[in-house]
């Protein structure tokens, strides 16, 4: 069956990718390209020898795919208390789709992004606490991660609007020419360490430019909260 999207409203954006919540599954998220970034277009702005490569390589759902495949595999189930979890690919009328885990609030709504989380909050005791624990477990268990940027990580809410944790939705992947799982775990550890340092950088950077009129950029923010028109929290209010 092919799932109609196109005459839906997407809940975010990526760089390349759009992502509407399941039709049939209100914890399940699609992925589908952009229209207005083909796969095509993306290898012909890339030079040489980049551009000689073939389109699958620049293919961001088929990548997240084996990458999230490759963490199963290595990790287990722990692995999922700090990514969100990967189904497989649909159909739909806007290109193949990747299904992942829509993680939510404990009161429903869309988790927001730690980019959104901490411009609107800042960089409160709770949040630095919550970062802590997220921090050991990555370093613990020497998850393989490209940069760990603030809008690729949502904050999850319990019912109560306390946070329950931390969980990284995207940018996973090994930067390495050599897999990570075949090297040793004090390097692998080391590794992580360092994404986290850096993701604490972030942190700053984007707290000191809180109480600027304009939030920076439009990556890591909700176009809805994925709750139905009548429910109390409408769409409109995101």
């Amino acid at each position: 069956m092919t799932l109609q999207l196109s005459s839906l409203a997407p809940f975010a954006q990526g760089g390349n990718r759009l992502c509407f919540v399941h039709p049939h599954f209100n914890d399940q998220c699609i992925k589908v390209r952009r229209p207005d970034r083909p796969l095509e277009q993306l290898r012909a702005s890339k030079g040489f020898p980049k551009n000689l490569r073939p389109l699958s390589s620049f293919d961001d759902n088929l990548e997240e795919y084996e990458v999230m495949g490759q963490l199963e595999k290595q990790f287990g189930p722990p692995v999922f208390d700090l990514i969100s979890r990967c189904m497989g690919f649909t159909e739909s009328d806007m290109g193949r789709g990747l299904v992942s885990e829509l993680i939510r609030d404990g009161s429903g709504p869309i988790s927001h992004t730690l980019k959104q989380h901490l411009w609107d909050h800042g960089y409160t005791k709770e949040c630095q606490q919550a970062l802590d624990r997220f921090a050991a477990k990555w370093v613990t268990l020497g998850v393989s991660s490209r940069d760990l940027l603030l809008h690729n990580i949502v904050v999850q809410l319990d019912q109560q609007g306390r946070i329950l944790r931390l969980v990284v939705i995207d940018g996973l992947g090994n930067p390495n020419m050599l897999p990570m799982s075949l090297l040793p775990a004090r390097f692998r550890r080391w590794k992580a360490k360092r994404k986290i340092d850096n993701l604490q950088q972030r942190i700053e950077t984007l707290i000191a430019q809180r109480g600027s009129d304009t939030f920076p950029g439009y990556h890591g923010q909700l176009f809805h909260n994925g709750m139905p028109p009548s429910s109390k929290e409408s769409c409109d209010e995101n």
